[in-house]
């Protein structure tokens, strides 16, 4: 079971001071940051997934990447551009998709297959995966009845995202790409499901990547894969675009799934209300100091004049400096707690965070923490607060995931 990061250029500055806050004036971003793979201890992911979208965009929308940046990936190739022979060793995969939630709302995809296998021969990929559209919704009920008001787009997208892999197919191969083909499957319900990807296996595909399960619970997954199972090719591969459910990966295995991509650790680091610190056990809630001059609700206030910026200031550098002394044994876990709660007086009144801070700073993960950052920052790693402690936070949660599927899939394999 390989799993695939997508990248979006997230890196973290090894040069951050996190007392001053500063970065070396030295630091060339490109040259000095590092990818999650360079920054972990052991290698946690098998793979990159890099989307067209993300690196040229769509039209009417740029993509994450500078000019520079595009042009030297198109030159170096996608080994070099992210390192992937150093450290990490040569045994990391690369695989490229279109992107197609970033324009699921339009009628056709913005790409050709003809684009698309270029730019991944250009760029050197392992694995690529066709062009597709996403079919957003799910019904069985939608097979029995013509009537339903979906059925017709949802027909007309499965349709299209066939005959575009088709193309993608033939054109590949009569170009003698060295990347190694992907169709996918769009469905709406597990029998549509099982219908793409016999029709691609029929096409010549031996991989194949599911899309569109994102929205979907995961019992509605389980039975579209059980559906694909009965017309599955035992030499078909399965990739599953965007989905982690890593208590049930070895259920995902036992049904012909081999890879899978997420980013799901990485983003609850800084977009969950309380699940931002992975353990393999479990999750913790990190403790929040946002910057008085990048938090919108405590601009706004300072704005409209109902709290000075001096007392948000004075809170905001209590917290901090509550913490430090924490982490280095010199005040105990009521003191930092009094401070955040102070603190969050002034952006957030109605959360509720006491139990949750008590308890992470009591339990203090990140001590017995061997991940590679953990005990390089210490607790602010903990700390929600600015990219370079959340993206190290996220960093660490692949950690804590690669842990967690480890263990899944050692259990399965024990059974």
């Amino acid at each position: 079971m390989k799993f695939f990061f997508p990248d979006s250029q997230d890196q973290i500055d090894p040069s951050f001071d996190f007392d001053t806050e500063e970065r070396s004036m030295l630091r060339v971003r490109q040259r000095d940051d590092l990818y999650a793979h360079e920054a972990l201890r052991k290698p946690v992911i098998d793979g990159l997934l890099v989307s067209k979208a993300i690196v040229d965009g769509v039209a009417g929308g740029a993509g994450k990447y500078t000019l520079p940046q595009r042009h030297r990936l198109y030159r170096e190739g996608v080994r070099q551009f992210f390192r992937l022979d150093g450290a990490a060793g040569p045994t990391l995969q690369t695989m490229g998709d279109c992107g197609a939630f970033t324009y699921v709302r339009e009628d056709v995809p913005p790409y050709t297959p003809d684009q698309v296998i270029d730019f991944y021969h250009e760029c050197r990929f392992d694995l690529g995966i066709s062009v597709d559209h996403v079919i957003l919704g799910y019904d069985p009920a939608a097979d029995d009845h013509p009537d339903h008001p979906k059925i017709g787009t949802w027909r007309a997208r499965q349709r299209l995202t066939l005959d575009l892999a088709a193309e993608f197919l033939t054109t590949s191969q009569g170009k003698k790409v060295h990347f190694q083909s992907l169709g996918v499957a769009q469905g709406w319900s597990p029998v549509s499901y099982a219908a793409a990807v016999q029709e691609l296996q029929q096409i010549g595909y031996r991989r194949i990547a599911i899309g569109g399960m994102v929205p979907l619970k995961t019992p509605e997954i389980l039975a579209s894969l059980r559906a694909i199972e009965d017309v599955r090719d035992p030499h078909t591969q399965l990739h599953l675009l965007g989905i982690t459910r890593c208590s049930n990966i070895s259920t995902f295995a036992s049904l012909g799934v081999t890879s899978f991509d997420s980013t799901s650790a990485f983003r609850q680091a800084f977009k969950d209300d309380k699940d931002n610190y992975h353990t393999q056990e479990r999750t913790y809630t990190a403790l929040r100091v946002p910057q008085v001059d990048a938090n919108p609700k405590l601009k706004a206030r300072i704005r409209a004049g109902e709290i000075r910026q001096e007392e948000a200031l004075k809170r905001e550098a209590e917290c901090l400096s509550a913490l430090r002394r924490y982490d280095t044994g010199r005040v105990g876990s009521n003191s930092v707690v009094d401070a955040l709660v102070h603190y969050a007086e002034l952006f957030d009144r109605r959360a509720n965070y006491h139990a949750a801070y008590q308890e992470i700073l009591e339990d203090a993960p990140w001590k017995s923490c061997r991940c590679g950052i953990c005990e390089k920052v210490g607790i602010n790693v903990a700390v929600f607060r600015g990219s370079e402690r959340n993206k190290r936070r996220g960093f660490h949660n692949l950690y804590a995931f690669r842990q967690r599927l480890d263990s899944e899939l050692s259990t399965r394999s024990a059974a």
